[in-house]
């Protein structure tokens, strides 16, 4: 599998059946996907099953083929229940072409229409640690969750879990635990737990300071072995960052939460001993081979949550103190995208500027006045296609040649 912003995209091979005028699918294919339907019934040799679900994965490896799908709503019922079905169907293929076709947001709504339950069998699935294909029901659910509608139904799902243990504690524990599930590692359960935190009631349950729930994915901001499980939990994390009520308990020391957002941001800088003296103790003197987060959204989300943590003048106030400018004064003399710096840039601004005039101390709650907003939405516009061309002539700049090559 493979993902980005929280998208995962299973591999598919070419598409079954032939291509028509436009890229569409000829009506030879359309009617060879309907034959497919009674040999992923319940009940069929196995061996049949697996020819009918690959056939299904490869249909998904194109648009066209994934629109013809989703009008055939009994070919997606018989393909989820394959998805859920237990060994020795093969249910791997059908998780699978799941995950592209609910790569598509258009989708969502003829997938939900044929199988309503798909969220709640999926949860079941992805949380069951004897399963073996748990990271691909994981990844659908990251990929539907993206959309208000099916996230709507991922979380009434999570609420009507068994009694006993609520459904996003489970998940947590499930995202929290190393070797939760030996066959599967889980890691799309961070975007699914990210896409979850936009809304209120996963926030406040991610923020109830009885359940130490953020206490417990803080130690992910640096999980080395997945950027899908790391990305999701520093997104989960930034989301928590809208609760500016919050913010007292996050930056003080039941949560701690600066250092963990400052570290990956760090570099191997060897800083004065006054400069280092104002650090957190976990940024002091780190080793000559210290690497920054590798990838630019993460950093750029890392920025965010640090900078929806200055939105009050406490705030502001306890970010300067733990030396936050020090990290991000290098790590903007370092960051090699634009668009990364841009938001370093604004972050710094506040740590160094002025305070904000009486009344307007909360930045999250200032009303903006609608002719400076547009004007603000202009110029982000104009940033980010600055940040656009700067990257294209990267990308078409000549490599540079080395001294006395000869040209190739």
């Amino acid at each position: 599998m493979r993902g980005g912003s929280g998208e995962a995209a299973a591999d598919a091979g070419a598409p079954a059946g032939g291509l028509g005028t436009e890229g569409s699918l000829s009506p030879e294919a359309a009617a060879e996907a309907a034959k497919l339907l009674p040999f992923l019934a319940p009940g069929v040799r196995a061996d049949l099953q697996e020819a009918a679900a690959g056939h299904v994965l490869a249909l998904t490896g194109s648009g066209p083929g994934r629109t013809l799908l989703a009008g055939q709503a009994a070919l997606l019922r018989a393909l989820v229940e394959l998805a859920a079905a237990p060994a020795p169907a093969p249910a791997r293929d059908a998780a699978r072409a799941l995950v592209n076709l609910a790569a598509d947001p258009s989708l969502h709504e003829s997938l939900l229409a044929a199988a309503p339950g798909l969220p709640a069998r999926l949860l079941g699935r992805a949380l069951d640690p004897q399963w073996p294909w748990a990271e691909e029901a994981a990844a659908v659910l990251a990929n539907l969750s993206r959309e208000p509608a099916p996230c709507a139904s991922l979380m009434e799902a999570l609420t009507a879990a068994e009694p006993g243990e609520a459904g996003l504690e489970r998940l947590v524990r499930a995202l929290c635990t190393p070797d939760y599930n030996a066959r599967a590692p889980l890691h799309y359960l961070g975007p699914v737990l990210s896409n979850l935190s936009q809304r209120p009631a996963a926030r406040a349950f991610l923020l109830d300071r009885d359940r130490c729930v953020v206490q417990r994915l803080l130690p992910l901001t640096q999980y080395p072995d997945s950027t899908v499980r790391r990305g999701g939990v520093v997104g989960t994390l930034r989301n928590c960052c809208f609760e500016h009520r919050h913010h007292k308990w996050l930056l003080g020391p039941e949560v701690d939460i600066l250092p963990f957002l400052l570290l990956p941001l760090a570099g191997p800088e060897d800083f004065s001993e006054e400069e280092m003296e104002r650090l957190p103790v976990d940024l002091q003197y780190l080793p000559p081979d210290k690497q920054r987060e590798p990838d630019a959204d993460i950093r750029k989300m890392l920025i965010e949550a640090i900078m929806l943590l200055t939105a009050t003048a406490p705030g502001r106030q306890q970010v300067r103190d733990q030396g936050a400018y020090l990290i991000l004064r290098e790590l903007h003399s370092w960051e090699p995208e634009s668009d990364v710096r841009g938001t370093c840039e604004k972050l710094i601004q506040v740590l160094i500027g002025d305070e904000p005039e009486r009344g307007m101390e909360n930045l999250l709650e200032v009303q903006v006045p609608e002719a400076v907003e547009r004007q603000l939405q202009e110029l982000d516009r104009q940033e980010q296609e600055q940040c656009l061309r700067e990257q294209q002539e990267r990308e078409l700049s000549p490599e540079p040649q080395a001294e006395g090559a000869a040209p190739t």
